[in-house]
């Protein structure tokens, strides 16, 4: 059944990725596409994996099949190395190291941001009300 779950997520996780890449063309030799999926990745799954470790019900094999299949199959780790050296080959070094600093750092922010707006959530909806 896990397999099932992974392999159902990543099915539409990989249609996603190519809806998304495809609405999102590169500018100017930035792979602005891939940059895009794979912040939104970063920021979806640590949201994700937050939330659901605070929730008692969940079914694991719809965790297996959102965060291992759906987002696994939507970020891509993959293209992000071989566009990087693509733009390394093509000698577009401001480019590549660009891009390679936005990705690590900016994936990294967002996956914090991701974790904060649990928080932040669970915050708002405990929060007592006042009286009016």
């Amino acid at each position: 059944m896990n397999v099932i779950a992974v392999g159902l997520g990543g099915f539409f996780g990989s249609i996603f990725r190519f809806m998304v890449g495809k609405a999102i063309p590169s500018q100017s030799g930035f792979p602005l596409g891939t940059l895009v999926i794979n912040l939104m990745g970063c920021l979806f799954l640590a949201w994700f994996f937050t939330i659901t470790a605070k929730q008692k019900n969940i079914n694991p094999n719809l965790i297996l099949a959102i965060g291992t299949g759906f987002t696994g199959a939507f970020t891509t780790f993959s293209t992000f190395s071989v566009e990087t050296l693509n733009l390394l080959k093509d000698q577009q070094y401001f480019i590549a190291i660009l891009y390679v600093a936005i990705s690590i750092f900016g994936g990294i922010t967002l996956a914090i941001i991701g974790t904060k707006l649990v928080s932040l959530d669970f915050k708002i909806k405990r929060k007592p009300r006042g009286k009016s």
